[in-house]
């Protein structure tokens, strides 16, 4: 692998002009568990006594430490589909891993042999006895059983508050967080011990959700002399006090499809057929958009021609019947689900679009199986576990592992294992912000948490970046003047750094003549001494304290040297400092019209790298199929990672020239040929606070603050507040050693692998699943 990057490169540029298309074939590879033996004896081997009982530890949301209790939960209250989770034995479980390894390996007889919902449980989830033995102790206890899940590994049932109650040992209480009223187990849970070795938890006992970090879109209007998108209420930025250093006063720089097709080095790949014909994209949402959203996109855009299509739907498994139609119950226009159905398309405009919804309540405004990642959960598990399965999902909000509680996150994590087994590949943002904005965190003021979907090993985790050309002031290098016939002004690859929107970008603070980002958060707190705009907004990134790191994550040159699945895996554009930029998005209120007449929607505050990638990867595996090899690809981390060890080098070992070469910084300058595009420059290190009103209502002391550098005190509503930088070890001086985190060469917490183009992309790939020529493909 020494000189893999040489050869990497050289095949890129024998390529480059002659991507064509072949045709598909289906894989009749061998079954990916011939040899593999996984049988086991039952593990319920004691009688189920409901007096012997054994508690499953961290099984109490953690939401509550820093809530008001109120009442306890009226015993006749529905509690529908809740999501009981077994857990496979230790031998199932290493063995699983093994086989999702050997899907990946190029060298193994097993190398892309995807399974089935049924092969999965049948060889992963739980002996029948087991499942049986669950399943009786349930309807003993008054529940109704709506079903068992192909994967073996989950049974929907639904009861009462008071039979929750007593057959877990614990108490439904209502309780207030931040002026919002839920559910949750005063306690931890508990079940009989015979049962113990096989459940792992139960989902949907609680509903105290954290708000997604969604902003409204900017009402515009577009400027033809300046070709800029002009906010309607004059300021084009809420987020800087007196709109420090933003460019955005003379109006958004609103991205169009055209542009991330030139940045992302799509145009060759189009061209030449490659639009992500055939394959199917789910997208993951808490709601719908607007009917007419995405055609009006599409057509604003010049999209129609490439045959993409798109539904709405509420996946079903058998007969459980446990996914309501949320806008049939409460009409809501989703700006989520709108920009992420219309950037997906954006990036793969032949795919085909599923936005999937789940409600997390019923018509009576009950809990209809909700839970730390509301509809979330059971759209996406109902998804892998149904006949008719996506190709890709992604999921655009992610909340922060220490919002979630042990079973949600173990549901995801078995989900998404279950899928990358299939060969669905996963895609997840990774958060706006290392801490959570400041009106929006639950628990504390801030602090260093990563988003539970994201640190799923079985996903790739998707962060995101910003254009530094606003702050270099090299706009006029690569953004025409002058807009195409689809609006797009983008000449090509813009340099990235990450995305962040607070005080802490020093990019921003030297653009404006800081020496460093303390001064310059002091100078905003001195325009802002009411702490309005602190905000810990951009891209997230870091450690989990759930999941163990995967072999593959220690493959390049600077990956971190610890025990945790790190992220992010990859980054697109996800903001920008200033809300200078944004995407425009076509919706009910705001329809996209010729010519930008009327007002026009434009999101300076997105999550749109995840479906983006999304729609990268549909690309690849239409390319893949177009040389007669089956499209899926699974989890794309573990191929994403090999390449990028071909560029970036290993972990150990001299770093090859194309390290350098492939820096984001160089923007067109020698990077023609590279994979991605390395971001070196900026951290995702945002502020933090200590707010002595966040109060413990379990100890009565105030909420503690980790992993903040504290640089000044202000009063917010009353109360001493300390402002502060995300830090890896506040007691020494704030620095780019201890601010959380730089980027820097080759992987980082900060923006992962970097970005990627797309056609250099596919053609490594292509190489990588040793795809046969064009000629030859069938």
């Amino acid at each position: 692998m020494k000189n893999g990057h040489f050869m990497l490169r050289a095949s890129i540029a024998a390529a480059l002009a002659a991507t064509s298309a072949g045709s598909f074939a289906a894989s009749t590879g061998a079954n990916a568990l011939a040899g593999i033996n996984t049988a086991e004896a039952p593990r319920v081997s004691q009688t189920i006594n409901n007096n012997a009982i054994a508690t499953l530890p961290h099984s109490r949301p953690v939401q509550i430490t820093a809530a008001v209790a109120g009442n306890n939960v009226d015993a006749s209250t529905p509690m529908s589909h809740l999501q009981l989770m077994l857990r496979p034995s230790a031998v199932r479980t290493a063995q699983l891993q093994t086989l999702i390894s050997q899907q990946h390996d190029p060298a193994s007889a097993r190398f892309h042999q995807w399974l089935t919902p049924a092969q999965y449980g049948q060889a992963f989830g739980l002996v029948d006895s087991d499942v049986e033995a669950v399943t009786a102790w349930l309807t003993s206890q008054g529940f109704k059983v709506n079903g068992v899940y192909p994967n073996k590994t989950q049974i929907d049932f639904s009861g009462t508050a008071g039979q929750v109650n007593l057959a877990f040992h614990t108490q439904e209480k209502l309780y207030t967080v931040h002026g919002e009223t839920g559910i949750a187990n005063a306690t931890d849970i508990s079940v009989p011990a015979a049962l113990q070795p096989v459940i792992a938890g139960v989902i949907g006992l609680h509903n105290l959700q954290p708000k997604p970090q969604q902003t409204t879109p900017v009402e515009t209007t577009w400027n033809a002399a300046t070709h800029r998108f002009v906010p309607k209420d004059g300021t084009a930025s809420t987020s800087h006090p007196q709109t420090v250093g933003s460019t955005g006063l003379y109006g958004l720089r609103g991205l169009v499809p055209d542009d991330v097709v030139k940045m992302y080095g799509l145009s060759t790949i189009r061209t030449n057929g490659v639009t992500g014909k055939g394959i199917t994209i789910a997208l993951i949402e808490l709601g719908s958009p607007a009917s007419g959203d995405w055609s009006n996109f599409v057509s604003q855009f010049n999209l129609t021609q490439y045959g993409g299509t798109y539904k709405e739907f509420q996946p079903q498994v058998g007969t459980m019947n446990n996914c309501t139609d949320q806008d049939s119950l409460f009409p809501t226009d989703s700006i989520s689900a709108a920009e992420d159905s219309e950037w997906a398309t954006a990036m793969a405009p032949g795919a085909n679009i599923w936005v999937a919804n789940c409600s997390a309540l019923n018509s009576n405004f009950m809990p209809a199986s909700t839970n730390i990642y509301q509809g979330f959960f059971i759209a996406s598990t109902n998804l892998v576990n149904s006949d008719a399965r996506p190709d890709i999902m992604s999921f655009s909000i992610s909340y922060g592992e220490d919002e979630t509680d042990s079973a949600s996150k173990m549901g995801m994590d078995v989900m998404a294992a279950q899928a990358d087994a299939e060969g669905i590949s996963i895609f997840a943002g990774t958060g706006n912000g290392s801490s959570p904005e400041f009106y929006f965190q639950p628990i504390t003021g801030a602090g260093l948490t990563s988003g539970s979907i994201a640190t799923s090993p079985n996903v790739t985790a998707v962060g995101g970046t910003d254009l530094a050309d606003e702050l270099d002031g090299t706009t006029s290098k690569y953004f025409s003047s002058t807009p195409g016939a689809n609006y797009g002004t983008a000449l090509s690859y813009v340099p990235e750094i990450p995305w962040n929107d607070s005080c802490g970008n020093g990019v921003a603070a030297k653009a404006y003549g800081f020496s460093d980002v303390v001064s310059f958060c002091k100078f905003r707190l001195s325009l802002d001494p009411a702490g309005k705009y602190i905000t810990s907004e951009g891209t997230n990134g870091g450690a989990s304290v759930f999941d163990a790191k995967p072999a593959w994550q220690r493959l390049v040159h600077n990956t971190a040297q610890d025990q945790s699945r790190d992220i992010p895996d990859v980054a697109l554009y996800g903001g920008s400092y200033g809300r200078d930029t944004g995407t425009v998005i076509c919706t009910q209120s705001y329809p996209c019209a010729p010519g930008f007449n009327g007002s026009v929607a434009v999101n300076a505050d997105t999550s749109l790298a995840a479906p983006m990638f999304a729609g990268i990867q549909a690309l690849i595996d239409q390319g893949i199929a177009m040389r007669g090899l089956p499209a899926d690809q699974g989890n794309a981390a573990p191929t994403l990672y090999a390449l990028a060890q071909q560029e970036y080098g290993s972990a150990s070992g001299t770093a090859p020239a194309s390290l350098a070469a492939c820096s984001a910084d160089n923007g067109t300058n020698g990077t023609a040929s590279c994979v991605f595009h390395n971001v070196t420059r900026g951290s995702n290190s945002t502020q933090c606070y200590h707010y002595d009103g966040e109060i413990d209502y379990v100890t009565g002391a105030p909420l503690a603050t980790p992993n903040c550098y504290f640089y000044a005190t202000t009063v917010i509503n009353g109360f001493n507040t300390q402002e502060g930088l995300t830090s890896l070890d506040p007691t020494k001086p704030y620095s780019p050693q201890t601010k959380a985190y730089s980027a820097q060469a080759g992987w980082s917490f900060a923006s992962g692998l970097g970005s990627v183009n797309a056609t250099n992309l596919l053609i490594a790939w292509r190489g990588f699943v040793n795809a046969p020529p064009a000629s030859k493909a069938k």
